[in-house]
């Protein structure tokens, strides 16, 4: 079911917003070559502990995981593209690596990815990175009141089609509110003027996520980390936003 939020629920969520969003940048600070991802996750558990938050991670367990995640934060390294299982891992010069992070403050959630490469970067990746940038910001762009689900979807995919990738849309954006994931789906590509018409109060992530030469994929054995199916290097760019009824508010902005 899809639910849309008043004003003062909207209001209400900023502070869940702006926490994930300060996380993001302190772990995108701390991401160097020769940190561990445990390191990176223990991190994120001590802030959300300060702050009095919970993780939505740690207890999560749906159809296509193969159990409760365990950890507050998804680490997902170079052929690494989503939902990346933190483990006894460290960096090295070159990796790309994507953070994507979300929790509950005040009974509300927020969600917000990011990707960035440690150390010595390939222009490649470079390229890949700002390209997950530039859908998200066009499907936020998208995301007004009486457009459709499918202008979003559409955003995100010239984008991918101009930089010629392709586009997985097995996983995509999803509804935000009290929990994590909630209707409506928002897939990383389909066809304008289709879906739901999008309505003030509506709070969605849009999460593009882009892999270099391929849109196949498959679940490592640790049953949750998702990987290219041909080794290329993937990237993520996610914000919760709420439609309103003149421009999208960002939720998750790290400015």
């Amino acid at each position: 079911m899809i639910e849309l939020r008043n004003p003062t629920e909207i209001e209400q969520m900023r502070p869940a917003g702006l926490f994930v969003a300060d996380v993001l940048c302190r772990l995108e600070e701390a991401a160097d070559v020769g940190v561990n991802l445990l390191e990176l996750d223990a991190l994120a558990h001590d802030l959300i502990r300060e702050a009095g938050a919970t993780s939505c991670y740690i207890d999560y367990h749906p159809s296509f995981g193969a159990m409760p995640f365990g950890k507050v934060l998804c680490t997902s390294v170079n052929d690494a593209v989503l939902h990346g299982l933190p483990h006894d891992y460290t960096l090295r010069d070159g990796d790309l690596v994507s953070l994507d992070f979300a929790a509950e403050l005040n009974g509300w959630v927020s969600d917000s990815a990011l990707s960035l490469v440690v150390g010595t970067p390939d222009q490649r990746d470079l390229d890949l990175i700002e390209a997950t940038r530039q859908a998200l910001d066009a499907g936020i762009a998208a995301a007004r009141s009486g457009n459709r689900l499918g202008d979003i979807s559409a955003a995100i995919g010239d984008v991918a089609r101009s930089r010629r990738l392709k586009v997985n849309t097995q996983f995509g954006g999803h509804g935000v509110g009290r929990t994590m994931h909630g209707d409506p789906h928002i897939s990383n590509d389909g066809r304008p003027g289709r879906g739901f018409r999008l309505q003030p109060g509506l709070v969605i992530a849009i999460e593009p996520w882009f892999l270099h030469s391929t849109d196949q994929i498959y679940t490592d054995r640790d049953g949750w980390t998702i990987r290219s199916a041909d080794g290329s290097r993937g990237a993520h760019s996610e914000h919760t936003i709420a439609v309103t009824e003149d421009a999208p508010i960002v939720l998750t902005a790290r400015d």
